[in-house]
């Protein structure tokens, strides 16, 4: 049984379509990313899903729970990380989980082991009693991983999980994320803009734009599906070095720039210096470099826009928002504190 299935969910904000006839399916197990700028429809499409929010048109079941019909199930077996700090500083760290136990009723003679096993798992059991204004920003997210899996839920939402964070400490959430997912069989949806966050974590990728779902596959298919590595020679003579390497039955496309030639291989590292040779017989050869795929340009060849060049039409660029969450006041602590 997949773990959610979505079907031709719309959410609207009066005339706005946030997210507009989406469907698709998350496997039991399965890490999916939702890949898009802020604004996009991501968060929208995870508040819909944990039942936040109620669908304009269609439906979704979670853990075999209807999202319209059964609230309670959808809520009683999933675990959520909103994007927004929601830890307690003044409380230590085991009392937060504490808190939340009790929320979710389970009982005292289970709350120990629990909270002691997701404590661990998080390596935060030498720090459970401090208190999480001391903690780092790395520190309260670990701590909200756990919280979130405090009630053993069957899927885990997380909502731009590691926004705020400096890059070495984005990194290693994104570990603890993955153990999770490995270690205690959890399925995860995570929204993100770091497009190598999505890439390194990811089983498979939903690329969001405009509240629309407009690919979906595995970070590689998705790449790959662009046609392989570009090298770029720098040239003063395009058209001569796009007739000397372009009957070479490896290459796939040589297309002409204001400055050289593309030349589309797959691995490209290993064609540079046939190229070079090629080129070099025919027209001066004075820059070379190797472009290889990447989910940034997936966005871009799907949507015709960066994902910056998205957010900035909507006023809001990914340094703001990191920044904008940062000063939220998660922690006391800088990230260069992660323990």
């Amino acid at each position: 049984m997949a773990a959610i299935e979505v079907d031709g969910l719309t959410r609207r904000y009066g005339d706005l379509v946030a997210v507009d006839d989406v469907s698709f399916s998350v496997a039991e197990g399965e890490i999916l990313g939702l890949l898009g700028p802020n604004g996009a429809g991501k968060s929208t499409l995870v508040n819909t899903l944990c039942t936040l929010l109620r669908p304009s048109e269609g439906t979704a079941r979670v853990a075999g729970h209807d999202v319209r019909t059964d609230p309670g199930g959808v809520r009683g077996s999933i675990g959520v990380v909103f994007q927004e700090p929601a830890l307690d500083e003044e409380l230590t760290g085991v009392e937060n989980l504490r808190f939340h136990a009790r929320l979710y009723g389970i009982r005292r003679a289970e709350r120990t082991a629990r909270m002691r096993a997701v404590l661990d798992l998080v390596d935060l059991a030498d720090d459970a009693d401090k208190p999480v204004g001391e903690y780092s920003g790395g520190m309260a997210r670990r701590l909200e991983l756990a919280r979130g899996l405090l009630h053993e839920p069957s899927v885990l939402f997380l909502d731009e999980p590691t926004v705020g964070l400096d890059a070495g400490t984005r990194k290693t959430v994104r570990e603890y994320i993955a153990r999770l997912n490995r270690e205690a069989g959890v399925t995860v949806v995570l929204t993100t803009h770091y497009m190598e966050e999505a890439d390194a974590l990811c089983d498979r990728v939903a690329i969001v734009d405009d509240g629309n779902v407009v690919a979906l596959d595995t970070p590689d298919a998705l790449k790959h599906g662009l046609g392989g590595d570009v090298v770029r020679l720098g040239t003063d003579d395009p058209a001569a070095v796009t007739r000397a390497v372009g009957d070479e039955p490896w290459v796939r496309s040589v297309t002409t720039t204001a400055d050289g030639v593309d030349v589309g291989v797959d691995d490209g590292e290993h064609r540079v210096a046939a190229l070079v040779t090629a080129a070099s017989e025919v027209a001066g050869v004075q820059t070379v470099s190797v472009d290889r795929p990447t989910l940034e340009r997936v966005f871009l060849s799907l949507t015709g826009r960066t994902v910056d060049e998205a957010e900035a039409e909507m006023g809001e660029t990914p340094q703001k928002a990191s920044a904008r969450a940062d000063g939220d006041g998660r922690s006391g602590k800088s990230d260069g504190e992660e323990r």
